[in-house]
């Protein structure tokens, strides 16, 4: 269902793990131990906004972030969701949902751009990708 010319931005495919795709939606882990975090990266060539996708898609990745927002905060007893779509480092669209905690290495602060992450092991990459 993605576009034919759409091609994962590098740094996207290396920081993250592939949960799976829906509706032409990549769904992925960020490789980083202290947060439970996906990424939802549209599967359109040369969309870097939001407004760059067509109404069905920007409604239908909408919908998942905040779907998935729901869940992520009662699985993992987060205290906030962030939810953002930043890009000023790697351009390619892509919306982040992060579960957060009073507790965790970054609060009250954004996790991104604070500390380099911490990979995940394989156990717990599985354990956060079965709970999702």
């Amino acid at each position: 269902m993605g576009d034919a010319g759409f091609t994962l931005d590098e740094r996207l495919e290396k920081s993250s793990y592939l949960i799976l795709r829906r509706g032409g939606i990549q769904i992925r882990h960020a490789d980083d131990s202290r947060f439970p975090w996906v990424l939802l990266i549209p599967e359109q060539a040369q969309a870097s906004e939001l407004h760059d996708l067509d109404k069905e898609l920007r409604r239908d990745i909408i919908d998942l972030a905040t779907r998935l927002g729901k869940v992520m905060k009662e699985i993992f007893e987060a205290d906030k969701v962030n939810v953002a779509a930043i890009g000023n480092l790697v351009p390619q669209l892509h919306v982040h949902v992060v579960a957060r905690r009073q507790d965790d290495d970054a609060w009250p602060a954004p996790i991104w751009g604070h500390v380099e992450p911490e990979p995940m092991d394989e156990s717990l990459r599985e354990i956060r990708i079965e709970k999702l």
